[in-house]
């Protein structure tokens, strides 16, 4: 399953790759995330609970960064066991370009699921996974505009 997308943001490129490297930033806008903790500058541990139709699950896992251009963007790839639910897998690649009114950030990403999740269906697993990028996006907007607002005004 691959999806790609670009969304315009009301702050800085700067600003902007900052949040895409804040833990905190991070887990607030992953949803389900319950724990995202940087353990070296390019590897972070993670744990989210995530629902795919009627199986609810726990997923445990490493991110890793790699390709990493400094204010012009990264690939970030990872992988997480959700016990009997199987396994979930991804990539994305994100790119950073100026815009008058800010940044836009362009994204495509590959995800895989195996075991009971794959038994699911591709189209329940493809909705899915477009509502959980589009819940991800809103919030990263959110905070980063947020953030870019409150930094304007000090």
């Amino acid at each position: 399953m691959d999806m790609f997308g670009k969304i315009e943001l009301r702050a800085s490129r700067e600003q902007v790759w900052h949040a895409l490297n804040d833990p905190l930033i991070l887990k607030a806008c992953i949803p389900g995330c319950e724990e995202l903790d940087r353990t070296a500058d390019d590897e972070f541990i993670a744990t989210a609970v995530i629902k795919v139709g009627p199986i609810k699950a726990k997923f445990k896992g490493k991110v890793r960064l790699s390709d990493i251009q400094p204010m012009v963007g990264y690939s970030i790839s990872g992988e997480g066991q959700g016990g009997i639910a199987g396994f979930a897998a991804g990539s994305a690649k994100v790119q950073l370009e100026d815009m008058p009114e800010g940044t836009a950030l362009s994204y495509y990403t590959e995800a895989k699921v195996g075991g009971k999740l794959a038994q699911l269906g591709a189209r329940l697993i493809d909705s899915t996974a477009k509502k959980l990028a589009a819940q991800f996006f809103d919030e990263f907007r959110g905070q980063v505009e947020k953030q870019s607002a409150a930094a304007d005004h000090a």
